[in-house]
């Protein structure tokens, strides 16, 4: 990870839109390394210590693990892209799909209301996030922090802790829903990752994030409203995540207060390995989808090899920790 070029205020070839142009190839650069090595190498790791980690069922259900995380991460992509941080991410997808459950039984919601109601209340954290953040101005690890445990005790304190079930069978149905192989909820976040990678790589907003998280200054002098542009990464972020407990729910057949578990150290890992640097600016969703099939594989390929379960936050732990070590050594030799 020694390609990301700093952004360099003051010359003339260095307006936001060149820097993130270098950004945008460095990122890419950085995916084809260590983390596509790596992953090339759990994967043929794996098929040698189990015969059932290459085949096509475990392929599709890997995909269908991967789509509630992957969904998360790609609006803490957005995120980090600009130099912030959402600790919140997690949390918001469990009072959000609290939230939805509560207002179908409890309210007696029409069922489609209630998810709208949900994905409104992720897009709320959001936007507080985001306000705190930018005409607050206080520290993004500080705000989204106190969010976090903000929606993770509102997700217990609306149902008093209790697990909501009994939601439409047309809504379980989506969680075992394939087109061949390939679940629908992978589906949806290829097809999320595919129109926000557009966004980054294609439309002046959205290479607008790469100019924002290089040199906020002289995005904001070169014509950008850096704290709108801000506070909507951050409404994405939080709408993402309820989508995420949409998913969620789905899958489980249930809201559950608990569901955040260990997504936060996840979607934090699939990022960092993914090459996206937390001083923000460098990033794709490629990469950022590359560090999600990163994680995916270890999980999945550690099940196969009856490593207890436990062991997997401390693989991840790890393997966050090179990550980050591995970005400031390529920072300090630039």
């Amino acid at each position: 990870m020694t390609l990301d070029v700093p952004a360099r205020s003051g010359t003339d070839d260095d307006t936001p839109a060149t820097a993130s142009g270098r950004r945008v190839q460095a990122s890419k650069l950085r995916m084809f390394g260590g983390p596509f090595v790596g992953l090339v190498v759990m994967v043929v790791l794996f098929s040698f210590m189990s015969p059932y980690f290459l085949t096509t069922q475990n392929f599709s259900n890997l995909l269908q693990q991967v789509a509630i995380l992957g969904i998360m991460a790609a609006g803490a992509t957005l995120v980090i892209l600009i130099g912030g941080i959402d600790l919140s991410v997690a949390a918001v997808m469990a009072f959000s799909l609290m939230f939805t459950g509560w207002t179908y039984k409890m309210v007696g919601m029409p069922f489609v209301l209630a998810l709208i109601a949900g994905l409104l209340m992720g897009a709320l954290f959001g936007l507080i996030n985001g306000l705190l953040a930018t005409y607050g101005k206080v520290q993004p690890f500080v705000a989204t922090l106190a969010t976090m445990s903000i929606a993770l005790g509102l997700a217990l304190l609306i149902t008093n802790g209790s697990t909501i079930n009994g939601f439409p069978t047309w809504f379980g149905d989506l969680a075992i829903a394939k087109v061949w192989i390939i679940p629908f909820q992978a589906i949806l976040m290829l097809l999320i990752f595919g129109v926000a990678g557009f966004w980054l790589r294609f439309r002046p907003a959205g290479r607008s994030l790469y100019a924002i998280g290089g040199n906020e200054e002289v995005a904001r002098l070169s014509g950008i409203p850096v704290r709108l542009t801000k506070t909507w990464v951050y409404v994405i972020a939080g709408a993402l995540a309820a989508v995420a407990g949409w998913l969620n729910m789905a899958t489980l057949d249930s809201a559950q207060p608990t569901a955040a578990g260990n997504y936060l150290l996840n979607v934090i890992a699939v990022v960092v390995i993914g090459g996206a640097s937390l001083a923000g600016g460098v990033g794709t969703m490629g990469s950022t989808l590359l560090g999600l099939f990163v994680v995916g594989v270890i999980n999945n390929g550690m099940s196969f090899t009856g490593i207890s379960p436990n062991a997997r936050p401390v693989v991840i732990g790890i393997i966050i920790i090179l990550a980050v070590l591995t970005d400031r050594k390529g920072a300090a030799s630039r």
